[in-house]
């Protein structure tokens, strides 16, 4: 009787991050460090990463000639710092996008909605440095608008910036996300951040700020309504 030769996963010996791209990239999509990919991601695999990102990470902070077995100060940093890049500051990437609630415009209202300021956290995809900052949303709802709890305007904001970005793709990606989810006659959103790779590095100027704004619909055909908008913003004037 010949026995049946054994298969051999071509998986074995694999690092799970090359196993996750190379699925990405047979399904066509993008992982830029501003993407979600959560929906290609399989039970257990975010454990899996965290692991493997701590073990690099261990490897760069010995390149950086750190006695990590030694300094009792950073022989658990390259948990720490995993744990915090899947867990927290880029878990936007990781996570998919949280539950929200919507209701119909039962009353028809058609009148100016202004949310914020809400505070948001990011990192600059350039240097990992913090971005912090504040967002204003502008909504002008119509009878066939989606109508959601305030406090979910926050959480669909922070799952967005919760990812290494880049301030003018940021405000972008908020917007997009929230003309799907609200499918109002307009939308405006400004976005005030500081940013620490210009206060911490490079030129150390910890006074600049970046303001930057997107105008949908309504706010971007009527000057009026922009100009009520951008005067009545909480906090900011």
């Amino acid at each position: 009787m010949h026995e049946l030769p054994q298969r051999i996963d071509p998986d074995v010996g694999v690092p799970l991050s090359q196993r996750i791209r190379q699925r990405l990239r047979r399904a066509g999509v993008r992982f830029h460090a501003n993407d979600n990919i959560a929906d290609y991601l399989r039970e257990g695999e975010v454990d899996g990463l965290q692991a493997e990102v701590a073990e690099q990470l261990e490897h760069m902070l010995r390149s950086l000639v750190i006695d990590v077995d030694a300094d009792h100060n950073t022989r658990d940093t390259a948990k720490r710092l995993a744990r915090m890049f899947m867990r927290e500051v880029f878990s936007g990437r990781y996570e998919p996008a949280p539950a929200v609630t919507e209701f119909p415009n039962v009353e028809h209202l058609d009148e100016l909605m202004i949310v914020g300021p809400l505070r948001v956290r990011s990192a600059c995809s350039h240097h990992l440095c913090p971005i912090m900052g504040r967002v204003w949303i502008g909504v002008m709802p119509n009878e066939c608008s989606n109508l959601i709890g305030l406090s979910k305007y926050g959480r669909l904001v922070n799952w967005v910036m919760s990812r290494p970005q880049i301030q003018e793709e940021a405000i972008k990606q908020v917007a997009d996300l929230l003309e799907n989810r609200i499918v109002p006659d307009g939308l405006a959103v400004v976005l005030e951040a500081d940013h620490f790779c210009m206060h911490w590095r490079g030129t150390r100027d910890d006074g600049a700020k970046m303001v930057n704004s997107v105008m949908r619909g309504s706010f971007l055909k009527d000057a009026t309504l922009r100009r009520e908008f951008l005067s009545l913003l909480p906090g900011r004037n």
